[in-house]
């Protein structure tokens, strides 16, 4: 079991990384407490994986499980604003004006109802609107019907500040 679950970790690692770094605005030491702690789950339950949907739609379930739970937990969820600040001094103008819009976007998702910030997570992780259905529990219809209106409130969002 070992060999195996070192292959998953090795195959699904960044993905998990990224949906985590979207539930925390962005932080990553907080986004790998998050990984760290998906990827014990995964290995505590690999031997229940029934094998009704891929691995990954699987691994997928409990990352979002477990960036909920640490949410939930957290009264407000507020992040230090001065850490990014600090994080950026020494870069390029060009790169402030990214990072400040990656910042953005990230504080946008943040605003979006629970299950709109999973679909959107999900979608810019590159997960086929059939695998969010089935993540979600929705209708593929209703997937790609959501992902149109969160990808609006998102433009409307960035676009006009926070």
């Amino acid at each position: 079991m070992s060999q195996q679950f070192t292959n998953i970790y090795q195959n699904h690692y960044d993905k998990v990384y990224r949906l985590c770094l979207g539930y925390v605005n962005g932080d990553e030491a907080l986004a790998k407490d998050l990984v760290q702690d998906t990827f014990i789950k995964v290995w505590e339950h690999l031997d229940q994986f029934k094998q009704k949907s891929s691995i990954g739609t699987w691994i997928y379930r409990i990352t979002v499980n477990t960036c909920l739970l640490f949410i939930r937990k957290q009264k407000k969820g507020k992040f230090n604003e001065s850490d990014i600040l600090n994080s950026l001094e020494n870069t390029t103008e060009e790169k402030i004006i990214q990072e400040n819009r990656l910042q953005q976007m990230y504080a946008c998702i943040q605003q979006l109802k629970e299950t709109d910030r999973i679909i959107i997570l999900l979608v810019l992780e590159g997960v086929s609107q059939k695998e969010i259905a089935d993540i979600t529990g929705h209708s593929h219809q209703n997937i790609r019907v959501l992902v149109h209106r969160i990808k609006e409130k998102l433009s409307k969002c960035v676009s006009h500040g926070i």
